[in-house]
């Protein structure tokens, strides 16, 4: 007789990075977060959005009903996902330009963000980027998002042990393992907000 195993279904995940410097400490969370998800975390496909080949919100460039085709296959990428991890770099207490330009474009109608999950990480000095949580948490009430609300992680990239590499890698074991327990955390919100079959 078989076993029959019952698989958890695979929960797809759209990574954007505020920051658009390659050797940012903040894209270096999001390389650390595709490697776990396929080295250790079962049930999610995870995928980068690069948010820099959108143009500055302008809605003159819609043109018959059309949008720039970056932004339509962003909001391709975001409308197909299940869920969206943010790594936000804090810019004078706030969200960057580039990451509240790709929120506003994704905004148009249809919103291509309303009822996903959500979680935000981050990366800086003094609270390691804390202060963009609550902004992003704010415009995504607006935008329908849902964020997740343990763990938080926002990381001092400063302070020591070294969490960093020169390149922006994440090097520092403990807070790897913390990126795990966030992405398990908004695999579980997924699940739980989707509807049942």
């Amino acid at each position: 007789m078989e076993a029959v195993v019952a698989s958890k279904p695979m929960t797809k995940v759209a990574a954007i990075c505020g920051s658009l410097r390659k050797a940012s400490n903040n894209r270096g969370l999001i390389r650390t977060a595709l490697e776990l998800t396929k080295e250790s975390i079962d049930g999610i496909e995870m995928e980068y959005v690069d948010i820099s080949p959108l143009p500055m919100l302008n809605t003159d460039l819609v043109v018959d009903g059309k949008l720039p085709p970056a932004v339509e296959a962003f909001r391709q990428k975001i409308l197909l996902s299940d869920s969206i991890l943010f790594a936000s770099p804090e810019y004078n207490y706030s969200l960057t330009g580039p990451l509240k330009n790709a929120l506003d474009w994704g905004s148009l109608s249809p919103n291509v963000w309303a009822d996903k999950a959500a979680a935000i990480v981050s990366a800086g000095g003094g609270f390691g980027g804390a202060r963009s949580h609550y902004h992003l948490r704010q415009v995504g009430v607006f935008l329908d998002l849902h964020f997740i609300n343990k763990p938080e992680f926002h990381l001092n990239a400063f302070e020591p042990p070294a969490k960093f590499d020169s390149d922006g890698n994440l090097i520092d074991e403990a807070s790897k393992e913390k990126m795990k327990q966030v992405l398990v955390a908004l695999q579980a919100f997924t699940l739980r907000l989707q509807p049942k079959n």
